[in-house]
């Protein structure tokens, strides 16, 4: 199998703040005991989610290219999901939530690689390759679906975070990735679950990012759509989890009519989630998206919008009644008795845009140390400055050469050299700037520089405030680094034994070719030295039926007899009994 990932147009267009979370498939990674997990999950799902999914889910997944036999790669994936105007990427796990919605909204599915290990092929808290191929990509061949889940990265890449984000976004990677990896200490697996309880259990008041994950959870992950008395299943975690998609479905499962108010739902990813929303259809989901983003600083900007900015320490941005995009890390900001915001700074490498995009002379090099300017309308003047006509500007001493001495409503007083100004291209002024300034408010020096470059933003009010830059490339944001990586082991001797056997069991199913005397002695194998493995001996029961009725009765009591055994996984070996007992078409038996 090809191992490149075909070159898409929306994969071309990813800025570099995104590509830094891409990684190589490394298809040749999965083992034969990975595909027979693939295999054996998207089996039982198709054949089950036919009757309880959204009818999306079964055209989807011819549409978007998934293979049911075998784990599909990153090179057939982009090649039929650029036919219907998306692209695949592979990641490591969890990435933080800002950096997933913005792939979202460049019409990226982000799916990680690995896939779950044998004894959670139930269901993973890791984002896995079953739950990001098999549940999310099939779904977005439905048009409307797509749109929404676009316009959600859209709107969640801008949502405001806070620390308390961050913290809790480092421990469920940290717990996911150990109770994923094999052969860790209970007590590690404890102490990060212990972790993600304690940081649930903080009262901290709840950030955009965090209200607007729990409505992508309560949907793209685990939605319900249709009537609350007879839903179906769209959410990829229902999709992707043989447990789940049938728990979902009983009485135990509260079905809840989907709403604003999932967004101040919280949720446990370790367990199965005890309420459910149910959305009526697709376009639904879009007016609750829209109702949401209407109470974020996105769309509200104002002092709330600019506090957020300040709570977060992260970079963020502003956009002024002008269109002025200012980007940085907000410190500080003053406001009148109306509570409008009169003075802000920022501190750190910070950057002046338009439009999202960044004017030229006024990015990080400039702005080394931050970005501070007065806002609002001149004392004694009707007019925004930015509505003045030259003939006003010079009335209140705002024109190039000479001393400028000039003052807020706020009571903000400027004095200094203007120099120039910039202007949008419909000639609104953007910002003034100074050879030597002054600012002072309340007998407090703002700002003091006799000599040397001094910029202030123009406009009265701030009408956005959202997470990121304006202008992405104006920043050096290719930085990731999480304090957990996903955990590799090396296969040991014995693993190595069992999964020559599943890859043995897999080529003579692929090449219609079953040696039965072989066949025999791997089963003999499987009971002799791997008794807690039954999926291998499903495979075996398999290719037997078809070409030794004798030798598949031997097998079904073996397995029916492992039921009491090994009783976690008693309902899978059944349920596999008779998904896998129905007969092979064209195996060809040989001695």
């Amino acid at each position: 199998m090809e191992m490149h990932v075909e070159t898409n147009p929306l994969l071309d267009k990813l800025p570099a703040h995104l590509r830094q979370y891409i990684k190589p498939q490394a298809y040749e990674q999965y083992t034969p005991i990975n595909q027979a997990v693939w295999r054996y999950v998207m089996r039982k799902n198709v054949n089950y989610l036919s009757q309880v999914a959204h009818e999306s889910y079964t055209s989807g997944l011819k549409k978007t290219g998934i293979s049911i036999d075998e784990i599909p790669s990153m090179y057939g994936m982009n090649r039929i999901l650029k036919e219907i105007g998306w692209a695949a990427v592979a990641v490591d796990g969890f990435i933080p939530p800002n950096a997933f919605m913005e792939f979202q909204a460049y019409k990226v599915l982000v799916i990680a690689s690995d896939i779950r290990q044998l004894e959670n092929i139930e269901y993973t808290p890791a984002p896995d390759i079953i739950h990001e191929g098999a549940g999310h990509a099939p779904i977005i061949a439905s048009p409307d679906y797509a749109e929404y889940l676009r316009r959600f990265g859209e709107i969640g890449a801008r949502a405001i975070s806070n620390a308390h984000d961050m913290n809790m976004y480092e421990a469920v990677r940290k717990l996911s990735i150990l109770k994923e990896a094999e052969g860790i200490p209970d007590e590690d697996v404890q102490a990060a679950e212990d972790e993600v309880n304690r940081l649930q259990e903080m009262t901290v008041a709840p950030s955009e990012i965090a209200l607007i994950r729990n409505l992508h959870w309560w949907t793209v992950e685990y939605g319900l759509i249709g009537s609350v008395d007879n839903p179906k299943l769209y959410g990829a975690g229902l999709l992707s989890s043989l447990g789940e998609s049938k728990h979902c479905l009983t009485d135990a499962v509260k079905k809840i009519p989907y709403s604003i108010d999932a967004a101040y739902q919280e949720f446990d990813i370790t367990q199965m989630q005890p309420q459910l929303y149910v959305t009526p259809d697709f376009g639904y989901l879009m007016e609750v998206l829209e109702e949401f983003a209407e109470t974020m600083a996105l769309r509200k900007g104002g002092w709330r919008g600019v506090q957020k900015l300040i709570d977060c320490k992260q970079l963020g941005s502003i956009e002024l009644n002008t269109g002025l995009q200012v980007s940085g890390n907000f410190s500080k900001m003053i406001q009148d008795e109306d509570n409008n915001v009169v003075y802000f700074e920022t501190t750190g490498p910070s950057a002046l845009a338009y439009r999202n995009k960044e004017l030229i002379g006024l990015g990080t090099s400039h702005f080394r140390k931050g970005f501070s300017s007065p806002l609002g309308k001149l004392k004694r003047s009707s007019v925004a400055i930015e509505r003045m006509s030259p003939r006003d500007l010079k009335a209140f001493e705002i024109y190039e050469g000479g001393i400028n001495s000039f003052e807020f409503e706020s009571g903000i007083t400027v004095t200094g050299m203007i120099t120039t100004g910039t202007r949008s291209i419909d000639g609104t002024l953007l910002a003034v700037h100074f050879d030597g300034c002054e600012v002072s408010y309340k007998g407090e020096k703002l700002i003091s520089r006799k000599n040397g470059p001094f910029d202030m933003a123009i406009g009265s009010s701030i009408v956005s405030a959202f997470a990121g830059a304006a202008d992405h490339t104006s920043f050096n944001m290719v930085s990731h680094v999480s304090s957990t990586n996903t955990i590799h082991q090396e296969l040991s001797e014995e693993d190595t034994l069992l999964n020559s056997l599943y890859k043995e069991i897999r080529d003579m199913r692929e090449s219609n070719d079953v040696k039965v005397a072989r066949l025999e002695e791997i089963f003999r194998q499987l009971q002799a030295n791997f008794p807690k493995d039954w999926l291998a001996s499903l495979e075996v029961y398999e290719l037997a039926i078809p070409i030794d009725a004798s030798f598949a009765e031997n097998i079904k009591g073996y397995l029916e007899a492992q039921t009491k055994k090994l009783p976690k996984v008693a309902h899978l070996i059944t349920d596999g009994l008779s998904l896998y007992g129905k007969p092979l078409m064209h195996v060809v038996k040989t001695p």
